[in-house]
């Protein structure tokens, strides 16, 4: 058993509903040295009480995670563990099955079941799942988490006279039915229009909250991810980025990835880069030299050669040229290619040493397409990235 293993095994698992360690996945009939992983080595805590979102791109591992925490997958590698109890471990050929585990899940369909009413579909977990019931009360109980989630007066209707957005709400109702320690839910408002996914996003939210269940929420939607979590675990390739709050996300990306997936970023190349004489980092673009005082948390930069200096639109300065003023540090000299005016702001897109930055300034300056500008890259919201 390696050391890292022993750690995990050692973690406070009291204040964790969920603990993975060292996870692995391959589709592939023998996993050797060569093959390739849908998850390749990655752990994480998942604290009690709090929602936390697996993000990616398709095909990043997200969902084959979820898979193997709801028991629907067996992982080729690694240790799970729900509530203090291990219910996955590789090694010890352990796998507790998907209806033994403390968990309901919210599929991407919502898995509605269409041959019966809402209130059987809603009482259900508890009629056929872990902590059954009997008597008047299942009906009584499940009326009540209708009447919570607005859906009290079609209880006696077909499920398949529900819309989308009541749909997603039965399926959050039989969920919370079921008493779960953990609420897993698959991409649940993918289905959705934009303005129906913005108002489900809060009620999801303020549901989970409600009624304290931990959540593990899988999404590729960035703006998803930054609304409804406490944490949110960046995915790419089957391994994790990065694992932080969502403003340090936006803020303090880890990699040149999760920059340019969370938000929009403008990423310059980087020739090299050194520590700079007045602090911070001095990284030598084609722009020219650019002073970051950011760099990733608990990165020393001494030389690097690559990696990439990162700004948000925001956080680019721009003024009209003037000729009798040279850039100063920092500063340099573009000609505006597009020009949008958003009600609030203006988003142009600036060409400088033949490289296109994005800038998001406020509406109502005189910077047409073809003007010539001066960009400003404050170096304290400026980032180098060495990968």
């Amino acid at each position: 058993m390696t050391e890292t293993m022993v750690e995990a095994m050692n973690r406070d698992t009291t204040t964790n509903s969920i603990v993975i360690t060292q996870l692995r996945k391959s589709y592939e009939k023998s996993a050797d040295a060569d093959a390739a992983y849908a998850v390749d080595n990655i752990s994480f805590d998942v604290p009690k009480g709090q929602f936390v979102t697996l993000l990616g791109p398709s095909g990043c591992g997200k969902t084959t995670t979820l898979r193997c925490v709801a028991g629907l997958e067996h992982a080729t590698e690694g240790r799970i563990e729900m509530g203090g109890e291990v219910v996955f471990d590789a090694a010890r050929k352990r796998h507790v099955r998907p209806e033994e585990r403390p968990i309901a899940m919210v599929p991407q369909s919502y898995g509605i079941w269409p041959h019966m009413k809402v209130i059987d579909n809603a009482a259900f977990p508890m009629r056929h799942g872990r902590n059954r019931r009997r008597g008047p009360e299942v009906r009584q109980r499940a009326l009540e988490m209708l009447e919570q989630v607005g859906l009290a007066g079609m209880a006696d209707r077909w499920a398949t006279q529900l819309s989308g957005g009541q749909q997603q709400r039965l399926a959050l109702a039989r969920a919370l039915l079921g008493d779960p320690e953990v609420l897993l839910l698959d991409e649940p408002l993918s289905n959705l229009d934009a303005k129906l996914r913005a108002k489900l996003r809060q009620e999801l939210r303020s549901f989970q909250e409600q009624f304290g269940v931990t959540a593990l929420y899988v999404t590729h939607d960035q703006a998803e991810a930054l609304a409804m979590s406490d944490t949110v675990i960046v995915m790419n390739k089957g391994r994790i980025e990065q694992i932080d709050r969502p403003e340090r996300l936006y803020d303090h990306p880890r990699s040149s990835f999760v920059a340019d997936f969370i938000g929009s970023a403008n990423l310059f190349p980087v020739r090299d880069a050194s520590a700079g004489t007045r602090g911070g980092v001095l990284a030598r673009t084609d722009l020219g030299p650019v002073l970051c005082s950011r760099t990733a948390p608990g990165e020393e930069v001494r030389h690097h050669n690559g990696g990439f200096v990162c700004v948000r639109p925001e956080d680019v300065g721009v003024r009209p040229a003037d000729a009798d003023a040279a850039p100063a540090d920092n500063e340099f000299t573009g000609v505006v290619e597009s020009a949008e005016f958003l009600g609030d702001r203006l988003e142009l897109v600036v060409r400088s040493a033949n490289l296109p930055i994005t800038v998001s300034t406020r509406a109502g300056q005189d910077l047409r397409p073809g003007r010539e500008v001066v960009l400003r890259l404050s170096p304290a919201a400026t980032s180098y990235l060495a990968n």
